[in-house]
């Protein structure tokens, strides 16, 4: 038993003659290639808002956050060690972008000088820390892979000297133990045929730190005649593991937090006391929280105080 539509389907295709029943069924295939045309175009139509709403969204975002950037790192060594925890393997991508400022300069004499000392972590190393992702090795096994990105110049420096390479390889893996609370062997090797494990995604590294003190723009004078004031760094509490970096600094002359200007970065003090009385910029060896941080002036004493909790409760020169 068949339907009214397709009994007048058959009936017509009866009728006609042979190309008569191909005309027939061309007419109803075009009918229907029609409808899913018309569905496929609303389809591409609804996409093409999407994105359109979505890169709306994406430049909002990226104007109301002007102080970071999305970079694209550019593969540079990959390093294969093992966590000393439960002996697996992890693999860090050493990568390198222009984007990310160089180290101060440092001659080969100096960095034996400062491998020597007594705290070789004085001497910084900007660096951005990836997020960790699993990957599989060349055996078909899970692992986990880590990106650290440096300055593209001082990449190529420690790819031609064996001594910066190693010091390198040694501030990454301390970054990643500190922000991750790992704990990596030093017996590392370097890849000799592979630059990256996995695929390079992009980091969006900070521009610039972020005041936490209504900032007041001076009206006259430069920080070339203003003073660098007494202050003292230390970590707090003095016995057991160190939760804090203080910093007390004196402002004598100052009657009020409103002249002041200060910043905080993860491993920058920075403070101006209006008008031109005092600059203070200082880098500091440890990585602090400079979102939670806060300070406290005294009127009386006419102390700063800044209480800058650790990201890292050691030094480390990530």
């Amino acid at each position: 038993m068949v339907s009214g539509a397709a009994a007048a389907i058959c009936a017509c295709c009866k009728a006609a003659q042979i190309d008569g029943l191909n005309d027939c069924f061309l007419t109803v295939a075009m009918a229907t290639d029609s409808s899913l045309l018309s569905s496929e175009l609303e389809l591409q139509q609804q996409e093409a808002l999407y994105q359109e709403l979505l890169l709306q969204t994406m430049g909002k975002m990226q104007n109301e956050n002007p102080e970071s950037k999305v970079i694209q790192p550019q593969p540079g060594m990959c390093v294969k060690t093992l966590s000393e925890s439960d002996n697996q393997k992890v693999f860090v991508n050493i990568c390198q972008s222009a984007s990310v400022p160089p180290p101060p300069d440092l001659s080969r004499e100096e960095l034996v000088e400062l491998l020597q000392s007594e705290d070789p972590s004085g001497y910084r190393v900007p660096m951005s820390l990836g997020e960790p992702h699993t990957e599989l090795d060349n055996s078909s096994q899970g692992c986990t892979a880590y990106d650290v990105v440096i300055n593209q110049e001082f990449f190529q420096r420690c790819q031609k000297d064996p001594l910066f390479q190693q010091f390198v390889i040694l501030v990454s893996l301390e970054g990643l133990e500190n922000k991750y609370n790992l704990e990596l062997s030093r017996d590392w090797k370097v890849l000799r045929n592979r630059k990256f494990l996995g695929s390079v995604s992009e980091q969006n590294i900070r521009m610039k730190s972020k005041p936490f003190i209504q900032e007041v723009q001076p009206e006259g004078g430069s920080t070339a005649t203003a003073k660098r004031p007494e202050f003292s760094l230390f970590v707090a509490p003095p016995a057991g593991e160190p939760q804090y970096l203080v910093a007390e600094i004196k402002l004598p002359g100052v009657a009020s937090a409103r002249s002041l200007v200060l910043d905080v970065g993860e491993d920058r003090l920075l403070l101006h006391a209006r008008p031109s009385l005092f600059y203070l910029d200082v880098f500091h060896p440890l990585s602090v929280d400079q979102d939670k941080s806060t300070a406290q002036y005294n009127t009386h004493t006419q102390l700063l105080t800044v209480s800058m909790p650790l990201l890292h409760h050691k030094n480390t020169s990530e």
